[in-house]
């Protein structure tokens, strides 16, 4: 064992000894610094690509692991763009990208930075928690961020923090505190969780997921009103139709034993007919629209831990899932 790993070993032990969401956190950055002096598994180009892009996280141990890259929206499987970026999650629309990445330290802290098209910092600041879910409006004025307060999983025991800011600064605060209404439910401060927010474009209106236990909903949200109406059950994080008809998500199977399992489905919102997609395995990833068509989403690779791709299916229930980008993660599409 040469001596870069046996320090690494060292410092596995030590953190799993001090336990919690830091220790991980600190272990995951050791880990990465160590596989980025390794050769990429994916192909890098040498020089970035002109026309529509995919953003995404690069997963592909080596050179570049957790770094934001791009590919053209044309050639998805071929050579990515590598950034200096590093993110857990990324998202990026217009002139604005948001980035996420878990704080090192001790404490469960989540950076997030606001940056411009060439990735000039604009703004910054530390939310308490592990990130979760980034998205921006499609004109890159409103950035939401969702992070883990507690617990791990969707499953159960979790608390999340969800915001919408303004992408040059002001908060609009914790959509907790929003009126929430949602016909015959009341539900106190303790019983309520938002996450996985989609924006509209008009400046105002978004939707996202309100849970209570094993029960969630379908909101529209109203930044202006500060309020969020249930207009359908069973909605785990929405991701809104590029032209704004249809609401991608994740939802449970009606096998009862598969109930810890999401699979994707699609709600047209003029009709309130759902469409399950012929994605059948768990979906942990708010899904991204290719166009008004295809669905992008990521699934992960179960070894090593960190690896995923992200998938593509179509999304009107026909045809299969196909793999769109190895060793990726967050994918965002810029399509202009």
């Amino acid at each position: 064992m040469n001596t870069g790993a046996r320090s690494l070993v060292l410092l596995v032990v030590v953190l799993l000894a001090l336990g919690g969401a830091g220790g991980y956190g600190a272990w995951a950055y050791a880990r990465q610094q160590e596989q980025s002096r390794a050769p990429s598994q994916a192909s890098i180009a040498s020089a970035a690509a002109a026309g529509p892009l995919i953003y995404f996280r690069n997963t592909a141990s080596g050179q570049g692991q957790g770094m934001v890259a791009t590919v053209p929206v044309g050639d998805p499987q071929g050579p990515r763009t590598l950034t200096a970026q590093a993110c857990d999650r990324i998202y990026v629309a217009a002139d604005r990208r948001i980035c996420l990445h878990a704080k090192i330290g001790l404490a469960n802290t989540t950076d997030e930075e606001i940056f411009d098209a060439d990735w000039h910092l604009l703004r910054t600041r530390t939310l308490d928690g592990a990130p979760n879910r980034a998205r921006l409006s499609a004109d890159g004025t409103l950035a939401a961020s969702t992070v883990f307060v507690a617990g791990t999983s969707y499953l159960g025991g979790f608390s999340t923090a969800t915001e919408i800011s303004a992408s040059d600064g002001q908060s609009f605060g914790n959509l907790e505190n929003f009126t929430i209404n949602i016909p015959g439910v009341t539900l106190s401060a303790a019983e309520r969780n938002v996450w996985g927010v989609t924006f509209a474009d008009d400046g105002d209106t978004f939707y996202a997921t309100v849970g209570s236990g094993d029960r969630n909903w379908l909101v529209r949200g109203s930044i202006k009103q500060r309020t969020l109406t249930a207009i359908h059950t069973g909605v785990e994080c929405p991701s809104l139709s590029p032209d704004g008809t249809r609401i991608a998500f994740k939802i449970k199977p009606a096998d009862p034993n598969e109930q810890k399992t999401r699979i994707l489905a699609v709600l047209d919102l003029a009709t309130g007919k759902v469409t399950t997609l012929a994605e059948g395995r768990n979906v942990d990833d708010q899904a991204e629209w290719l166009n008004d068509s295809t669905v992008l989403y990521g699934l992960a690779r179960g070894a090593p831990v960190g690896d995923s791709d992200i998938w593509s299916v179509p999304a009107d229930g026909s045809g299969k899932p196909t793999l769109f980008i190895e060793h990726a993660w967050s994918p965002s599409v810029v399509r202009q």
